[in-house]
């Protein structure tokens, strides 16, 4: 579901993303990006993200958001999925390369986010997969947000029954986390 709260010339902002940006778990309302658009009520944030998205998904769907949306920046937060799943790092640099690339040429600005797979994947995994978002803020000179789950996910009182998902209680604590990022977008 799309979360469009203030007129949609307000600088939109489009978070692309899996179950951890689509309030998984929760209302609509109590998730982090619901948080974020009241306290940035001068942007229009467009909430793009599906539970269960991998990068190919996301790869897929964002150019019809680029067009629908016109996104002056685009916060991509994909690959959660693609580590749980095991998928190739050199897949999902594949994909994330085309939603950089797509959201660039759409004349938008792009966030990435850092994802990190859990450590039971193994050390060789785990490194493979996190240098996938480093290379590529480096190579797009893009903006890498760290993984804003690290903090939360060693809280078991954050994070809903699975584990995997922050709870309501983490989700003011998410927002207040990103906000910053995409504050530098505004200036």
């Amino acid at each position: 579901m799309m979360l469009n709260i203030v007129p949609a010339h307000a600088n939109p902002i489009l978070i692309l993303g899996d179950s951890l940006s689509a309030s998984y778990g929760m209302e609509q309302d109590k998730g982090w990006v619901h948080l974020l658009q009241k306290k940035m009520p001068n942007v229009t944030i467009i909430n793009g993200s599906v539970s269960g998205e991998t990068s190919a998904g996301g790869s897929r769907r964002l150019p019809a958001l680029l067009e629908s949306t016109q996104a002056k920046v685009v916060l991509i937060e994909l690959g959660g999925n693609d580590g749980l799943r095991g998928f190739s790092p050199k897949q999902l640099k594949e994909n994330l390369t085309k939603m950089i690339t797509a959201s660039k040429q759409s004349g938008a600005k792009v966030l990435l986010s850092e994802v990190m797979v859990p450590p039971n994947y193994g050390p060789r995994y785990a490194k493979m997969f996190s240098q996938v978002y480093k290379d590529l803020a480096v190579e797009h000179d893009i903006t890498l947000m760290p993984f804003f789950m690290t903090k939360i996910a060693i809280h078991p009182e954050l994070m809903q029954a699975d584990g995997i998902h922050p709870n309501e209680d983490a989700q003011p604590q998410i927002a207040d986390f990103v906000q910053p990022w995409l504050d530098t977008y505004q200036q």
